[in-house]
């Protein structure tokens, strides 16, 4: 059974920075491409950030390009999602998936405000 747990979230000044964690479980975690997502009610779920399985490909949306980095421990089966100079409209829920599975975390919330 698929188990994704995001955590990591909170409440920041804009400018601040966050680091998210996703754990694992259920699955080969090494042999998956894991993405992150965000998304606030009324809206469409937007993808963050994408990393492969060994780490060596990463692809960001572009409204995180050059603030967010995405990278992954294997041994621990958790993915991480740095979050720099953050901004208000970066406010939403953030969640982990694997694609693949239609399994999902409860999410993290993410406030940015002053």
């Amino acid at each position: 059974q698929v188990q994704l747990v995001e955590s990591g979230g909170g409440l920041v000044q804009p400018g601040g920075s966050l680091r998210l964690s996703c754990a694992a479980s259920g699955f080969t975690f090494s042999s998956y491409t894991m993405r992150w997502y965000r998304q606030a009610p009324q809206k469409e779920r937007e993808m963050v950030a994408g990393i492969s399985g060994s780490g060596s490909k990463r692809n960001y949306g572009d409204s995180v390009k050059g603030r967010f980095s995405i990278s992954r421990d294997n041994a621990k089966n958790t993915v991480y999602l740095q979050m720099n100079s953050l901004k208000p409209e970066d406010t939403d829920v953030y969640y982990c998936n694997a694609p693949g599975f239609d399994s999902w975390g409860q999410g993290t919330q993410v406030t940015i405000s002053s």
